[in-house]
């Protein structure tokens, strides 16, 4: 049989084409995912704010938001609203570059974060060899923003605001590092996907709750911190810094900042849920029971249906601790903090490091 030239370049033609389907095709599913976890990022944020008003008011005996929406559900947006609206002021002899991008880097920094997270079964946006230490450098990023934003805005009280954020960051995220690095060397892995996965062998007993008890709560601690949240918002404390790096802000940079914060304070609880909670395992293997049966499609939906669900339960439980904490503990001196982080979680992260690598040296 004869082809000419005419039907080979028909056929390479049509190859090229399937390929370049395949690869646009790729492009669209991935510029969904992305979608869809901003979408669920900014509802869960409306969530966060929404439930500390409510949680808050319930602490101090007082009636929370109720006019906007049911519930007053929508406070949050309509605050939002107000926020986009109001003028943008900027100071008369600050730099306006550092000043203008100093919010952006905060909340892009955070947000970048979210693409190592496994939010269910199979359901994580990027699932790489070095997810955890991914994470823990994306947000050292974050302090450098609130920085150029204290340096930016010619304030004495921004500046010591950003420098404040500076130092409570640098004391606090050592420990957090090494309790991170403790779940690895258990894991096996520094990828999130891995880590979640060894949870899963022995259930609820399983999880590194029970396993590095200590860790957990260095990291539960540390995780505050770096999300400067009550008893640890030194960088923004209204009685001696005015409002710290916030001072000069109006508008939509001004509301960037609590952007970033409750985006902080969703993906630390998400880690909580991730290294110490099991992810989306819960203590029944209803798992293995569609794989027993080979139950694959509707089973693997059904997991990662069921995982996101779970890991949403855990994540908010964590969130609830946090906010009434806020509300319930004063504030610490930042002499207080600093010794904290330096004299004690430090050491105690480091000998918690100490016993977890002669385990796993010992079981070898």
């Amino acid at each position: 049989m004869i082809i000419d030239i005419t039907e080979v370049q028909a056929i390479n033609s049509f190859f090229r084409f399937e390929f370049r389907f395949e690869e646009v095709y790729g492009i669209l599913w991935m510029l969904v995912l992305i979608f869809t976890l901003v979408l669920g990022i900014t509802i869960g944020i409306l969530v966060i704010v929404w439930l500390e008003r409510e949680i808050s008011a319930g602490i101090q005996q007082r009636i929370g938001p109720e006019y906007a929406g049911p519930w007053g559900v929508l406070q949050a947006l309509a605050d939002g609203t107000k926020l986009l609206f109001k003028e943008n002021l900027f100071p008369s002899r600050g730099d306006t570059r550092l000043f203008s991008i100093g919010p952006s880097i905060a909340v892009i920094s955070t947000l970048l974060s979210y693409s190592v997270i496994p939010f269910g079964y199979r359901l994580v946006l990027a699932d790489l060899n070095i997810g955890v230490f991914l994470w823990i450098a994306i947000s050292s990023i974050t302090p450098i923003g609130l920085l150029m934003s204290g340096y930016g805005s010619n304030n004495k009280y921004s500046f010591l605001g950003g420098l404040r954020a500076a130092a409570q960051s640098i004391s606090y995220e050592i420990p957090l590092t090494l309790c991170v690095l403790s779940i690895s060397l258990l894991s096996n892995s520094p990828s999130t996907v891995d880590i979640v996965e060894a949870q899963s062998k022995y259930g609820f007993w399983g999880w590194n709750l029970w396993r590095q008890p200590i860790g957990f709560i260095i990291f539960l601690i540390s995780s505050l911190a770096e999300c400067e949240r009550l008893p640890f918002d030194l960088p923004e404390a209204e009685e001696e810094l005015v409002a710290g790096y916030q001072t000069e802000y109006s508008g939509i940079k001004f509301g960037l900042f609590y952007v970033a914060s409750y985006l902080n304070l969703l993906v630390s609880s998400l880690f909580v849920t991730v290294l110490y909670l099991g992810g989306w395992n819960i203590p029944i293997p209803y798992r293995f029971f569609f794989e027993f049966f080979e139950i694959n499609k509707v089973g693997e939906i059904f997991v990662t249906t069921i995982g996101i669900f779970i890991t949403l339960a855990k994540t908010y439980l964590f969130l609830f601790i946090s906010i009434a904490t806020r509300w319930t503990l004063p504030r610490l001196r930042i002499d207080q903090l600093l010794n904290l982080g330096w004299k004690f979680l430090l050491p105690i992260s480091l000998g918690n490091l100490f016993l977890i690598t002669s385990f796993q040296l010992l079981s070898l």
